[in-house]
């Protein structure tokens, strides 16, 4: 690029100008990048510590409802019974520019919705078990959806970051550094030319 920029000062002023502008491009990816590695990397603690409580939750709710099976018989009927779940709330929150999820479960009371008079507290607590894994299953969507969109960032800031400071930055660099030399050597010619008139003039004073 450099070899075929003319060296003038106002191509200097210019390729100096886009170099300032590279690096500072740069030091903002490099930034941006690290404000997202560190938002996702809490993510990533978040959603194993949620996985962790589904898991314990889940294993908990499975071991009251085979107890509730075996005490009062197979509980499928009252399965039926339980409402369909239409509290889900999606919305968005933005870090450096990208869209995060946000998913919220509307905070209700969760009515018993089978008759009381067939079934036993070990039913109760079953279905309470499973409705907290329906919480923390919403939360964890969220933050594994956030943590996806994080990587997605990150890999494009990179990319970005790579571009300008593999790329653009030694580019600019050699341009500035072509034009200067030309114009230092410009200069120079310039000087050594009037040194040359100069002495003409003085020979020709003195002859």
């Amino acid at each position: 690029m450099s070899a075929q920029v003319v060296p003038t000062k106002s191509n200097l002023l210019a390729a100096k100008k886009s170099l300032n502008l590279s690096r500072t491009g740069y030091e903002l990816m490099d930034r941006k990048r690290n404000i997202l590695i560190r938002e996702m990397m809490a993510l990533i603690d978040r959603a194993s510590a949620l996985q962790d409580s589904i898991d314990v939750t889940y294993e908990e709710a499975y071991k009251a409802l085979q107890m509730a099976n075996i005490t009062m018989g197979i509980s499928s009927e009252m399965a039926l019974t339980i409402p369909e779940e239409n509290g889900l709330n999606l919305a968005y929150r933005s870090v450096m520019g990208v869209e995060l999820p946000m998913v919220a479960l509307e905070k209700k009371e969760t009515p018993i919705a089978y008759g009381l008079h067939s079934t036993n507290g070990l039913l109760d607590q079953a279905y309470m078990k499973f409705n907290r894994v329906k919480e923390l299953t919403a939360e964890l969507a969220e933050v594994e959806n956030s943590v996806y969109r994080l990587a997605d960032a990150i890999k494009k800031t990179q990319k970005r970051a790579n571009a300008l400071k593999n790329i653009m930055i030694p580019r600019f660099e050699s341009t500035v550094k072509y034009i200067t030399d030309a114009l230092e050597e410009k200069d120079r010619e310039e000087f050594s030319r009037l040194k040359v008139i100069k002495r003409q003039k003085e020979e020709v004073l003195e002859g």
